[in-house]
């Protein structure tokens, strides 16, 4: 699949050549992959300095709880709206009016927070509005990332693109915790607000590659019958029943999607509401502990994705996803038992590893499987699926965290995670997937 190694001598005595294959087969992905990355940074810095945020202003499992539910909310409405836009108009320029409308709103919440007037009801109303723009971002980046990692680089680059994310994952949650600790809350919503400035840049850049190009349907989505931007009127139950009909034809897809949608409320919940719980309230550590749980979450990623990387092509994909997936639950059932801090930090980057595994196996079998002209819809819809369960599991995990405990939840939630990818290994289709 990597065409610059040449022999296959010369791939055995060097694994890695093929992560240059990216870089050298297209001069779209390194605009790409640097905007994202960059914009990475500061959302990884705000996702640990928001939960520190809340907890230090409430200490309630059940207001983190709410606060996660409003930003899952307006990014699930939008989804099934953003699919249809992604397939009619330039995807780039949606990334890129998202980038500056999320700016705003960042530079906003650094501003609120630094003269000291961020209150609990003004932080719902702007991340609510940051969940409504990511709903819109991500189907046009995952349309965009499809059709730029062609076959030739698909492994390569969905590795790549992986790998360098968690390793940004390594600085930002660290640096969020320093920030926190030692500065403030406000100077970290202003470094994401400045990162999506830069990633406009790299956006700004990379459209002027695709203009270029003489197929430049990689800007915009093809002109299908199904993807027409401006010679048909919009019919969004049409649009939607078509990316349905896309995801039925492929059992892997749509019972992959089902599946998550109850093993994402049952991992996200522990991740995003108890984790920082468990590391700030119950053991008392410092905030600089969790940024180091999470930046080990990934540590354990890029060792996933290097691993993955270093062969062009797996079989068993169905059981290797699954089972990356129950290895991360198995990591968050044993977390509220672990005797220390590096105990704990370890268990984190296990579960890093696990979903590293995971996602770079559904992400390329969503590039394999679905058409160019329907793949914004479909990312939606994957997206939708996802998340559509994430407030109400966010607010029932807070809630039972308040009324059994938090040790007693982390422990349910994992176990029924895992119960339903064993369920669903169960299923020929999935445990043969290729």
């Amino acid at each position: 699949m990597h065409d610059l190694c040449n022999t296959t001598e010369s791939k055995s005595r060097n694994p890695f050549r093929g992560f240059a294959a990216p870089f050298a087969e297209s001069r779209a992905f390194p605009f790409l992959w640097l905007g994202h990355l960059i914009s990475f940074l500061g959302s990884s810095v705000t996702m640990v300095i928001l939960p520190v945020l809340v907890y230090s202003l409430t200490g309630s499992t059940t207001i983190m709880g709410i606060v996660m539910a409003v930003y899952m909310l307006p990014n699930i409405i939008m989804l099934p709206i953003s699919g249809h836009i992604v397939d009619r108009y330039d995807r780039v320029k949606i990334m890129m009016l998202a980038d500056i409308a999320r700016f705003l709103i960042m530079l906003a919440t650094a501003a609120l927070s630094l003269i000291g007037v961020l209150t609990i009801p003004l932080l719902l109303v702007l991340v609510g509005f940051y969940g409504l723009l990511d709903g819109l971002f991500q189907p046009a980046y995952a349309a965009v990332r499809a059709t730029i990692f062609t076959p030739n680089i698909r492994v390569a680059a969905n590795a790549l693109t992986q790998m360098t994310t968690q390793t940004v994952r390594l600085i930002g949650p660290a640096l969020g915790g320093i920030l926190i600790t030692h500065l403030s809350a406000g100077v970290g919503f202003g470094m994401d607000a400045f990162t999506y400035l830069m990633s406009l840049v790299c956006l700004i850049y990379l459209r002027k590659v695709l203009l270029n190009k003489s197929n430049s349907e990689i800007a915009k989505p093809p002109t299908s019958s199904i993807a027409q931007p401006l010679e048909s009127s919009p019919n969004w139950k049409q649009d939607f029943m078509e990316g349905i009909a896309v995801l039925r034809s492929q059992p892997w897809l749509w019972i992959t999607i089902l599946a998550f949608s109850f093993i994402n409320i049952c991992y996200a919940g522990i991740t995003s509401i108890l984790v920082p719980w468990l590391f700030k309230v119950h053991h008392g550590w410092e905030p600089y502990i969790y940024g180091l749980a999470v930046t080990f979450s990934g540590v354990g990623a890029i060792i996933g994705g290097l691993l993955f990387g270093m062969r062009p092509k797996w079989n068993h994909r169905g059981f290797m996803a699954y089972g990356g997936a129950f290895l991360s639950g198995l990591a968050l059932l044993l977390l509220p038992f672990a005797p220390n801090a590096i105990s704990a930090i370890a268990l984190f980057a296990l579960e890093g590893f696990g979903l590293m595994i995971f996602g770079l196996i559904w992400e390329i079998s969503l590039q394999e499987l679905v058409p160019q002209e329907a793949f914004g819809r479909v990312a939606s819809l994957d997206l939708l699926g996802s998340f559509a369960l994430l407030p109400i599991g966010y607010i029932l995990v807070g809630w039972l965290a308040d009324l059994i405990g938090g040790v007693t939840t982390i422990a349910i939630f994992a176990g029924l995670g895992m119960t339903c990818i064993g369920v669903v290994l169960s299923v020929p289709s999935i445990r043969k997937f290729q």
